[in-house]
């Protein structure tokens, strides 16, 4: 709850240009996850309600049964990414600033939806404020797997001086930032516009 609170009164800090950092630290794992397979897809997904969501076509978020028979998920949502967040040496965003994972697009959504697909089942699980506040939820299976992240930008980064009170990620950046990952092919997928002006 200390990282999250951390991170919750510095989103300057932590997302620094707005929602478009929040985008960039989702895609980073999907990028990972590409990179790993030899290639991958992405679709960004900018929403008519101001939410964004990153689904890929990857393995999904490792899920194991421990030893008193309960399903665990990696815990990559709400805890301290230790590769990233605090290490002098981590990894640039294509938008010029540290990587620090996923615990940042948590704790500075209002609320967040991970849905995870893989070989041994499907399952969602709901976040507000970087706090689960629901269990591994069951999904029927659809013979796919993969990650889709569905979340809503904290209020402050749709409205304040710091960043535009739109989505704050354009066709422009996307092409500009996807360059920087070439084992993944990134697709934009903007509702907010008509249909017929859509790519």
């Amino acid at each position: 709850m200390d990282h999250l609170r951390h991170i919750a009164g510095r989103p300057a800090q932590f997302a620094p240009g707005g929602v478009g950092h929040l985008v960039l630290e989702v895609l980073a794992y999907a990028a990972d996850e590409a990179e790993s397979r030899g290639g991958g897809r992405c679709v960004i997904t900018l929403h008519t309600d101001g939410s964004v969501s990153v689904a890929d076509d990857g393995r999904g978020t490792d899920t194991r049964v421990d030893e008193h028979g309960r399903l665990v998920k990696k815990p990559v949502m709400a805890t301290k990414d230790l590769r990233f967040f605090d290490s002098p040496d981590a990894e640039r965003l294509p938008d010029g600033h540290p990587r620090r994972g996923m615990s940042v697009v948590a704790a500075l959504s209002e609320w967040l939806l991970h849905t995870n697909r893989r070989a041994n089942g499907a399952r969602t699980q709901r976040y507000e404020h970087g706090v689960p506040v629901s269990g591994l939820v069951p999904l029927p299976p659809d013979g796919t797997t993969g990650t889709a992240v569905h979340f809503i930008p904290d209020a402050r980064l749709r409205t304040s001086a710091c960043a535009p009170t739109r989505a704050d990620l354009t066709r422009a950046d996307l092409t500009r930032w996807v360059q920087h990952w070439p084992h993944l092919s990134v697709r934009l997928d903007d509702q907010r516009t008509p249909r017929a002006d859509r790519a």
